[in-house]
């Protein structure tokens, strides 16, 4: 089994990278190599079979024909210009997230043998214009480039596949939270921060109301379910080749509530409020109620609640607060 993570410089590459180093194997079959591509080279992980770090930018068809030339089982693409960086640079995100994805999908047309190619999309392709909650089914409406960039893909995708260039899967994540490190130019990215940073010890600032929902999922059910969707055989999702992951709707107030009980009054108290009409805006288009049913019936898991995703990320992934 050959593996190809594009995006896997970034932070769901990384923790791809390092659940497969820690399984071994894939659809039934022991991993024998496993290579991340980035626009930076990324980190490799220790596994018990080959890794190779590859520096690549998907927007340049010949790097893209490269790559994809190898004998790859499995290639995930979760490389992308994240949602508000799409927005104020419109040219960077055709860039990558459309012509990007075409270039991928033209590499995979165009090479011998049939990958699977998991394609991370965003429930950004989808809005609140159209009723709710957001079936599999439910036309895709989005609101920003970046819902209409990863919206095109889907479409691309469901035809390569459809034509029999590639066995894919179109996986429409939820927000991942919560992540570590510093914030991103993603609009969710004060999800995590609003919860990261205070447990670290620093502040944070709340852009949007708190009623806000948001439908979203941690990390560690992100990463499972990325490795189980690329395990399902291609006749068990059907023709209609994109679904979203399970996740649960929340609200920002809940979240707060949620970071109280685990970290208590003080910690909580580090989070300011000072509304963003522009971050507002993005996320307000975003849908937060979205039934699941592919997804719940081929396998997929959910969180159980926000209190153990605050908890996982003290465990896994937080730093420790300097005294």
């Amino acid at each position: 089994m050959r593996i190809l993570i594009i995006g896997g410089g970034g932070f769901v590459g990384q923790k791809l990278a390092h659940a497969l180093a820690a399984r071994g194997s894939l659809r039934e079959q022991p991993v024998a190599h496993l290579a991340l591509a980035d626009i930076v080279e990324p980190d490799t992980v220790e596994a018990g079979f080959s890794v190779t770090t590859h520096i690549l930018d998907i927007a340049e068809r010949g790097q893209v024909d490269a790559i994809i030339a190898g004998d790859w089982d499995v290639i995930y693409h979760l490389a992308a210009v994240v949602s508000a960086q799409a927005e104020a640079d419109f040219v960077a995100g055709m860039r990558t997230n459309f012509f990007g994805t075409f270039n991928i999908l033209e590499a995979c047309r165009t090479r011998i043998g049939t990958p699977v190619l998991v394609y991370a999309s965003s429930v950004a392709s989808f809005s609140t214009d159209v009723p709710q909650p957001i079936q599999d089914w439910t036309a895709t409406t989005p609101q920003t480039s970046y819902g209409t960039q990863k919206a095109i893909g889907e479409l691309l995708l469901n035809d390569y596949s459809r034509r029999g260039f590639i066995d894919g899967r179109g996986v429409r994540l939820p927000t991942v939270v919560v992540r570590p490190g510093k914030p991103n130019a993603a609009a969710s990215s004060f999800f995590s921060s609003i919860i990261r940073e205070p447990l670290q010890g620093e502040p944070a600032m709340c852009p949007v109301d708190v009623e806000q929902e948001v439908w979203l999922a941690s990390p560690r059910v992100t990463v499972e379910n990325l490795v189980r969707v690329a395990e399902v055989d291609g006749d068990a999702i059907g023709p209609m080749r994109n679904f979203s992951l399970p996740g649960m709707t929340t609200t920002v107030k809940a979240m707060l509530a949620a970071l109280e009980a685990v970290a208590g009054e003080n910690v909580v108290g580090l989070v300011d409020h000072e509304r963003n009409p522009t971050i507002e805006k993005i996320v307000q288009g975003w849908s937060s109620q979205l039934v699941t049913d592919k997804a719940d019936e081929l396998g997929l898991i959910r969180d159980e609640s926000f209190e153990r995703i605050i908890e996982e990320f003290i465990a896994n992934d937080m730093k420790p607060v300097e005294t």
